[in-house]
This record gives structure tokens, sequence and C-alpha cells, in this order.
């Protein structure tokens, strides 16, 4: 579906009933401006703007270049990035290869929030084991290990773009597990704390990886659809493990809840170990591959464990570049507006994960009173409706990409990626709203069911659109992006529990008041960020992207 093929003289002849007219001067500059076009790196230096129609690209580049250009097999849409003819470049391996490669990355990116959710179903016994409260549980042990998800990606894009995808992650996964096996032993809540905290430091690299594997493998046209399995992953990860080991934890040791994660995280790695792959394609060098084919056993361990990205790390960004390369993007105004409003839609997203157990296992008139067993059953809740978004973003953001670049002569513009938070906003708003009134209300447990779970459709169709947003805005920072976007959503998160509990048991149960606050912030932050990027985001790009 994404292999290249050159362009067909027949897709870019002239035709009368769709021909646009232009003057004899406009394509003379097109033409003696095409020989200085550098079809490799050209959706590098173009942010946010592509031409994806191969007509729109005859009379943009010039017949000589349009020529050059490489067609998907209909020979309908461009092919960005422009892939190499060397058959070792990601672009052009089979879509079965690829596929492989985007199902190891999306079960990776579950583990960090899966390992997090571990916690949750165990906060009553982790409270009766070390002689405490519920709440200085989530306090000490989920609230930071979210905090440090967030920072623990930032570091691994450091060592991502100067030693390769692979390695880093295979690193980090070996680190987190030894951490979530030291969480399974634990003796103390001090020694569960540090242990909690470091597996998440760790274990983070998955979700940042996966936009730089997504962008390395596919063409433009396929990156939202690819991005949106992903982001499922990690999405759906925080409600895998408190649905599934809710029900273990009521029957058995919540330390046979963090051996499981334990044995997830070891399966995981295994994987990596055995069928992952080095995507990272220095296509800017002449010779890509300076130390010859990542074939054989003894290439492969070198890949694995780092050697060969060593060896390559001189060809690639300096650790001065790397090391600022977060600070010299993050504050460019339309990425710091998006950013701003992903924080608090996916953090408060987070703070409910985290306190609806609280919420749910406490007696009336606060909670619901209901028993381990049922609290793990209504976890299921979020799940399918992860599911439900993923399958509702894919087609509807493939949709509007089409729509969009129809209606604007066959150029694709950043901002077209937003119409989709139109969509998610109305949900999520409802989707809070009929949270808080359920629980201040107690009205039957399906309203908060179905209050969950729009507001989790809401939050995976928003947070895809804003993955593609970013990454088309920043081509060459995928892998800052992904990191200032986890950043961003675990900052929104990590500190609702602490307020969000003690406010909505104030005066017996005030539950409606703080959805509805919620919701009402992210609704203002929507009114102040997407109209404006949509108004003036093609200016701020080409002036603040690079």
């Amino acid at each position: 579906m994404s292999e290249p093929k050159a362009a067909p003289a027949n897709s870019i002849q002239d035709n009368d009933s769709t021909k646009k007219e232009t003057s004899s001067e406009e394509r003379r500059e097109a033409t003696s401006s095409s020989s200085e076009i550098d079809l490799l790196s050209y959706h590098e230096h173009n942010a946010g703007r592509l031409v994806i129609d191969p007509e729109e690209a005859r009379l943009e580049f010039g017949d000589e270049v349009a020529k050059k250009l490489k067609l998907t097999k209909d020979g309908t849409t461009v092919l960005w990035p422009q892939p190499a003819d060397d058959p070792e470049d990601p672009q052009n391996w089979s879509d079965f290869r690829k596929h492989v490669q985007l199902v190891i990355i999306t079960l990776a990116a579950i583990v960090p929030d899966f390992d997090s959710g571990i916690g949750i179903a165990s906060i009553f016994a982790l409270a009766n084991q070390f002689n405490t409260t519920t709440n200085e549980i989530n306090n000490l042990t989920s609230n930071w290990s979210i905090f440090l998800l967030g920072w623990g990606g930032i570091f691994a894009v450091m060592l991502m773009r100067r030693y390769g995808r692979l390695p880093v992650l295979f690193w980090s996964q070996v680190f987190s597990l030894g951490w979530l096996i030291g969480c399974t032993f634990a003796p103390s809540l001090k020694t569960f704390t540090a242990m909690r905290c470091l597996n998440g430091f760790f274990a983070t690299c998955p979700q940042v990886t996966g936009l730089y594997v997504v962008t390395d493998l596919f063409p433009f046209h396929l990156q939202a659809r690819k991005l949106n399995i992903w982001t499922m992953g990690f999405i759906i990860s925080p409600f895998l493990s408190p649905f599934a080991f809710g029900f273990l934890v009521a029957r058995a040791s919540w330390r046979w809840a963090y051996g499981i994660g334990s044995i997830y995280g070891a399966i995981v790695l295994g994987i990596i170990i055995l069928f992952g792959e080095e995507t990272m394609y220095d296509r800017k060098l002449e010779n890509p591959r300076p130390y010859g084919s990542n074939t054989g056993v003894a290439s492969r361990i070198k890949t694995l464990i780092g050697v060969t990205g060593a060896r390559m790390a001189k060809f690639r960004s300096t650790w001065t570049e790397v090391l600022f390369a977060c600070l010299n993007i993050v504050w460019r105004p339309h990425l710091f507006m998006i950013l701003w409003f992903e924080a608090l839609l996916f953090g408060f997203s987070i703070g409910i994960n985290v306190t609806n157990a609280v919420f749910l296992g406490t007696p009336p008139p606060v909670g619901y009173g209901f028993s381990q067993f049922a609290i793990a059953g209504v976890y299921g809740t979020p799940i399918v409706a992860v599911l439900i978004g993923e399958i509702v973003g894919r087609y509807f953001n493939d949709w509007v990409m089409r729509f969009c670049i129809k209606r604007n002569k066959g150029v694709f513009e950043a901002e077209f990626r937003l119409w989709t938070c139109y969509i998610a906003l109305p949900l999520y708003i409802g989707g809070l709203v009929l949270i808080g009134g359920a629980l201040q209300k107690h009205l039957s447990i399906g309203a908060l069911i179905i209050g969950w779970g729009i507001a989790e459709v809401a939050t995976m169709i928003n947070t895809v659109a804003v993955y593609a947003y970013c990454n088309d805005s920043f081509p060459r920072h995928q892998g800052e992006i992904s990191a200032l976007v986890n950043l961003a959503r675990t900052l929104g998160g990590f500190s609702v529990a602490y307020f969000q509990v003690p406010w909505a048991s104030k005066n017996g149960g005030s539950q409606l008041q703080t959805f509805g606050c919620e919701a009402a912030i992210v609704a203002g932050l929507f009114l102040l960020v997407v109209p404006a990027l949509q108004l003036r985001g093609r200016d701020l790009r080409a002036r603040f992207s690079f």
C-alpha cells in the first residue's frame, strides 16, 4: 500500500478539465527552483506543508522534479519522505516487516502505564500491607511514578538521537524490568516507592519511541493511522492492569500482581531481542550504512546492545544539539499552545483513572462502596472506550486529511489535523459532567460507566490529532515532540490525585463541581488554542518552525 514507484508520465500530464491556470512566469520560476530541491529532505524543511497531489507537484516543482517523484502504487499520492534507492531504507521494507515493528513498539508502549496501573488495583492491599492510607499510597507511589514517566522520555530521546532506537529501547526495558521485580519483593513502603519511581523513569522509553518508529517506517499519508495504533497501546494500558489484577488482588497477595506484570515485561523484552530492528536510517549520509548491513547474528547483537549505534554517533547530532533540542522547540508558540491544551485534557483523564478506584471503593456519601471485584469490573469500561476511539479516530483522521487536501488543491497543511479536536471536545465535556453527576447524585453505575467511556473515547481521538499536528509541524524533531507531549500529559495528570479526591469529598460530596470545573477548563483552553492555531498556525509555522 505504501511501496513507492516512479511517477508515470501520464500521471503528470495536463488534464483540460482539471488543469490549474498558471502564468508562464510562474511556470518558469517553478522550473528554475526545481534544481534546488532536495527530495530526500524536502519534507523536513517545508514544515507543516506538503504537496500531496502529483499534478500540483508538477506545477509547483516543475516537470523535471515531478518525473523523479516516487508515488504510491495507484499513482495518486506523493510519498513523503521520498524513499531512497536502497532496499535497507525502512520506507522500502515490506508491509509485513513494517507492521511487525509497529506491533513490537505498541506492545512495549503498554508496559509503562501497565506497570503504573498495577498500583491502582493494589491500592487497598498496599495500604493494609504498609499500615497507611490509600491517599498516602497514591501520593507516594502512583503520582510520583507518573511524574517520572514524563521526564524519563526526555532522556530517552537524547540517547536515541545519537545511538538509535533499538538499543535505547532494549536497555530501558532491561532496567525497568529489574525495578518492577524490585517492587514485587519490596519489604517496606520506602523501598517499594523507590522501585516504582525508578521503574516509571526507565519504562517510559516506548512511549516516546513510537513516533520515531512510525515516521521511520511509513510515509506521511499513513502516519496518522499508524499513530492511532501506537497511541491506543499506551492509552489503554493503565486500565488493563486495574481490570485484570483487581480480581487477582481480591483473592491473592498484591505481590502476585507485580510478579505477573514482571512476566509481561520479560515477554516484551524477549520479543524486542528476537524480532526488534533498528528503524533509524541516516538518509542524509552519502553512505547511510558505513559499517555494512545489519544482517547476521553478530551484527544484530551489536545493533541491539548499542555497539553499532555508538560507532554511528559521530555521524549524527552532537551532544550539544541533543541536550538542548527540547528546550529549543518547546517555547515555539504553536507547540506550546497545543501542549498546554493536551496536558490538561489528558491529565484529567489520568486523574480519573487514579482516583476512580478510591471513589468506587469508598462508602457513601463520597463513593459507591464497591467490593474489589466490582471495582475491577468497572475498569473494563475505558478499555472498550479506547478501542472504540481507535476505530473512530482511524477513519475520521484519514477522512479529514483527504477532504482537506482535496479542498486545498492537493496541498496538505498541518492545521487540518485540528478539525478532529472539534469532535473530541463535546464528548469530553459530556463525559466528565456525567461522571461528576453520577458520583454526586449516586446514580446507577451505568451512568458512571457511560460517562467514563465517552471521556476516554474523546481522549483517544484528541491525542492522536495532537501528536499528528505536532509531528507535521516539526518533522525533524519527532523524538522531541513525542517526549514533550508525553511530558505534558504526565505533568497534567500526576497532580490530579492530590486535589481531586479531597475536593470531591468536601461537604460530603461535590463531585459534579469538581469534574464540571475540569471540563470547563479544558473547554476554555480549546477556545483559546485550537481556533487560534487554525487561523494563525500557518504564519507561526513559517516564522518559528525549522
